[in-house]
């Protein structure tokens, strides 16, 4: 399953248990999803924005809304917890991504992504981010 696909998934669920009334928003929890998106807002752009940059600042901006979402995990239980969790393993991958060349072949076995990976990586930000929002305004 890709990175995408998992977000999808993640987010179907979502909207599901609150459509369903299984997962009914206390005020702290919008609180949380409120800022939390706006930080993911913060850390990826429009995509124009994005493909601009090089890529060593992309992937840093990925890797701020993986540490982004951890920092609002530590912050909630139940869940929006469990969501914001889920977020940050789907996302996983880009902590092992590197930007720079390995002179010396030894890299921890980190990866250089493809263009395309780093698409695919921003634009599941931004849909854990208009989840995140709809979340606050539920």
């Amino acid at each position: 399953m890709d990175m995408q696909e998992a977000i999808e998934d993640l987010v179907g669920e979502a909207e599901r248990q609150i459509r369903d009334q299984l997962w009914v928003m206390t005020s702290a929890d919008r609180t949380v999803a409120a800022n939390t998106a706006a930080d993911l807002h913060a850390a990826i752009g429009a995509p124009q924005v994005q493909e601009a940059l090089p890529v060593i600042d992309r992937l840093a901006h990925l890797r701020e809304a993986v540490a982004d979402l951890a920092i609002a995990l530590a912050h909630v239980h139940g869940r929006l917890a469990w969501f914001l969790g889920a977020a940050a393993t789907a996302l996983t991958p880009v902590l092992n991504w590197r930007a720079l060349p390995a002179e010396d072949g030894h890299t921890f076995g980190a990866v250089s992504p493809t263009l395309e990976q780093y698409r695919e990586a921003e634009e599941a930000v931004r849909r854990i981010r208009s989840t995140l929002a709809g979340i606050a305004s539920a």
